[in-house]
């Protein structure tokens, strides 16, 4: 505090909060929302029709009329039959309103079968899953690179499996296809965090659910893997992080099972412009990809998905043995100097989980297009200047 800095400015690279960074809101979610707690704007004439339509359809759904009011603790009855027809859409196989429980965003969902058993995940671990590291989590090296995107390789310990999201690759069916095998073969209770299902930039790459994936490959595996699906407005292109808002959709959870989940749930009580938006997305992911990989020693994957890239670097073994001896990850150690020098805040990849001997750091793509070249060249330029002092 109060030391001088050779910057005028901390760019927060580390966490994925959209408007935070300065992305939109949609208007007529906003709209809707405002409509819904101040019902009285539905006089304002600069509303739109169909958003004053949309909030009124919501609000005759609440008792009394009002979204201040308890609803059911799966979530409002109205809520759950959308969802449920927004996931036969997307997936063509029937959903159903009782299958679904709506959450405080996604991570809340995912935390409540964090707490029923131990889980296992495959490294790199997204942030709101650590917490199970004092609920038996067990990462485990299960997903391979290749190509630039993930395949399975090894079988561990059962366990119940949960699918993070991924340092911006986007999982091929086929890799899905073996997870679900997977499962199957192991008796898993399967978990897909599919947050980033709108956010698909690479060419060639698509968004397959595990849902529709385990649907189309047909008995056994149809009528046997139990799956939980998670989804999440705070996250995707809508990127609300600050309402928590999200759902989880159950599909072949035993009834008696499914009994417990709505009891555990109702003890928690209830809780309190798309194109354009991906496209700016689509362009800093293809402009982070191009610009890391221009500067040796740095190897970025596509970043196909999602609002993160998790670039590779290689650290000078006098690096490692520096961090080594201030008791730090080297990794950690770079991110921290990146921060002093530069005002970059990047996060390390060893919080992540990752292959031995290797190095990442995770950084988001969502700061302004702009901001965001002038932080790529300048987190570069320090990488290279980085090296050439611990060489």
């Amino acid at each position: 505090q109060g030391v001088p800095k050779p910057f005028t400015e901390v760019i927060k690279a580390n966490i994925g909060d959209a408007h935070a960074m300065g992305q939109r809101p949609i208007t007529f979610l906003r709209q809707v929302t405002a409509l819904c707690l101040y019902p009285e704007l539905v006089t304002d004439s600069s509303i739109p029709e169909d958003a004053k339509e949309r909030a009124r359809r919501l609000l005759a759904a609440c008792a009394g009329h009002s979204a201040g009011a308890y609803s059911a603790s799966p979530g409002i009855e109205l809520v759950r039959q959308d969802v449920a027809q927004f996931l036969q859409r997307r997936d063509g196989v029937t959903a159903h309103p009782g299958d679904i429980f709506l959450s405080t965003g996604a991570s809340d969902a995912i935390m409540v079968w964090g707490h029923l058993s131990p889980v296992m995940s495959p490294p790199p671990l997204s942030p709101p899953h650590l917490p199970w590291a004092g609920c038996h989590l067990w990462v485990v090296p299960t997903m391979g690179h290749h190509k630039g995107t993930f395949v399975l390789e090894v079988a561990p310990v059962p366990a119940p499996w949960v699918v993070p999201r991924w340092g911006g690759q986007v999982q091929s069916r086929q890799c899905i296809e073996d997870v679900i095998k997977f499962a199957f073969e192991e008796k898993l209770f399967l978990m897909a965090d599919e947050v980033y299902q709108d956010n698909i930039y690479a060419e060639g790459s698509a968004f397959h659910s595990f849902k529709k994936v385990l649907f189309e490959m047909g008995p056994p595996y149809s009528e046997v893997v139990e799956l939980a699906s998670f989804h999440s407005v705070s996250k995707g292109f809508m990127g609300e992080c600050g309402f928590r808002s999200g759902f989880v959709e159950v599909v072949n959870m035993d009834p008696e099972v499914k009994e417990q989940l709505s009891k555990l749930v109702s003890v928690r009580l209830c809780p309190p412009e798309k194109k354009n938006v991906l496209s700016t997305l689509a362009h800093k992911a293809q402009l982070t990809e191009k610009i890391f990989n221009q500067t040796p020693g740095i190897r970025c994957n596509p970043v196909q998905g999602a609002m993160y890239s998790f670039p590779r670097i290689d650290l000078p073994p006098r690096a490692v043995a520096t961090a080594q001896a201030e008791g730090q990850a080297p990794d950690m150690f770079f991110c921290m100097k990146l921060l002093e020098e530069t005002g970059i805040c990047v996060v390390p990849g060893s919080g992540f989980g990752q292959r031995e001997g290797t190095f990442h750091f995770r950084m988001t793509i969502l700061p302004p297009t702009e901001k965001l070249q002038v932080l790529l060249e300048k987190l570069s330029s320090f990488y290279t200047k980085f090296v050439k002092e611990f060489s």
